[in-house]
């Protein structure tokens, strides 16, 4: 059950990140600018980010199979209509559309793994999640790349919509929200009422908030990088060819993929690794991109770059330790909504550096290096949020933890 809501994320993942590798095409075919190539992405995520507590409400109210079959809808709705639009106006609609469909899913597959698996396994199935979807990156990175340079932008991108119409098949027909026997107690409903105490209850949880500020800090330098300003910034202020700008970004997927194992067994073992290897991760990021972008002549020697994408791997296995701060602060019934905001967090995060990049490399004459020095703004902005939430969480998740102990002790035999 749990394979199939990852299929679904997998292929949402191919759909978001197909832009990424068609970035400089879309530039050719739309006649845009910078900026206006990066309100693509920034629509997409807007969306996205937008969507988040709405969908966590209604993971909460209808169940995981309900909002997994929308999501499928939408998603290739838009990533057809991406292949067929004749205007950029019409291709940032169909990007919105993606954006809405591909938010419905991540959520979805976070409670149905709650649903499926013991919370003890709650951090590594988050991570292997996770996983599925960096393979769905890599998958855009390797195949739909070599389709849309051997085929065409309409074909390729009209070819892979069929793997969304797979997956919403198999939802339809397959798919169990929770395990026969198991069914959760339903949740009263009472309209703005109950939207708006969900809401309260979950962010007035020290551990939400300090979820969402981890998901913030970790998750965008790797996001913008893989969305969309990797490429042109490995091609065009790199110098390097497609091809090996094209290795490169594999090589953050490939180590997105075996940190993520790494950080989901540690934390499944060792709960206190979480803030430190949230930290740890952010400390290296900037530590490499500072090198990077203080290279004399603009042009970064090939190992640094290496090290650069190989450390952005471990950008998104970060972010997911936000949901391990949510996840225990709130009891089943608000998981979907705790999780909606924590999700908010690196995609709202995303959403401005895409833009900031974007604006200022227009203003700059293309100047990379201080474009990209943006990154530090949010970085430091975010720590700082951690660091003020931290003691609070540690506080609450401890004294949730006694209680616990406590309730146990006193149920009768």
């Amino acid at each position: 059950m749990w394979s199939i809501g990852v299929a679904v994320y997998f292929v949402a993942v191919i759909f978001r990140t197909s832009l990424g590798v068609a970035g400089l095409d879309a530039v050719d075919r739309f006649h845009v600018n910078a900026s206006a190539l990066s309100t693509f992405s920034i629509l997409q995520l807007l969306v996205y980010a937008g969507m988040q507590i709405p969908v966590g409400l209604l993971v909460d109210r209808l169940g995981t199979k309900r909002v997994l079959s929308i999501g499928a809808v939408l998603f290739t709705a838009g990533q057809l209509g991406f292949a067929f639009s004749p205007s950029y106006g019409m291709a940032l609609g169909s990007r919105a559309l993606l954006g809405c469909g591909d938010a419905m899913t991540f959520i979805s597959v976070l409670r149905l793994g709650t649903r499926w698996f013991p919370a003890r396994r709650g951090p590594l199935v988050a991570q292997l999640a996770a996983l599925a979807g960096m393979a769905g990156n890599l998958v855009s990175t390797l195949v739909l790349a070599r389709l849309l340079h051997g085929l065409g932008w309409t074909p390729a991108f009209a070819g892979s919509a069929l793997a969304g119409a797979v997956v919403l098949v198999l939802t339809l027909l397959f798919l169990e929200d929770h395990p026969e026997g198991h069914e959760p107690q339903p949740s009263p409903h009472r309209g703005a009422v109950y939207v708006r105490r969900q809401i309260a209850a979950a962010w007035r949880e020290p551990g939400t908030r300090l979820g969402l500020w981890v998901h913030f800090t970790t998750q965008f330098p790797a996001m913008v990088f893989l969305l969309l300003w990797g490429l042109p910034f490995l091609v065009q202020a790199q110098g390097l060819s497609r091809a090996t700008a094209g290795e490169l970004l594999t090589l953050v997927v490939l180590s997105n993929m075996v940190i993520g194992l790494v950080y989901g067994q540690l934390v499944a073992r060792h709960h206190a690794a979480r803030l430190p290897l949230a930290l740890g991760t952010v400390g290296a990021t900037a530590t490499v991109w500072a090198a990077t972008l203080a290279c004399p002549g603009d042009r970064a020697p090939m190992w640094l770059l290496v090290v650069l994408c190989a450390v952005l791997g471990a950008c998104g296995p970060a972010s997911m330790l936000g949901f391990d701060f949510a996840r225990p602060a709130n009891p089943p019934e608000r998981q979907g909504t705790a999780s909606g905001i924590t999700n908010m967090g690196g995609f709202t995060a995303s959403m401005t550096m895409l833009l900031a990049i974007g604006v200022l490399l227009d203003a700059t004459g293309d100047n990379y290096t201080a474009a990209f020095s943006a990154v530090f703004v949010l970085q430091a902005l975010g720590v700082s949020q951690i660091l003020r939430l931290r003691g609070q969480a540690a506080r609450r998740e401890r004294e949730r933890l006694v209680a616990s102990r406590v309730e146990t002790v006193h149920v009768p035999a």
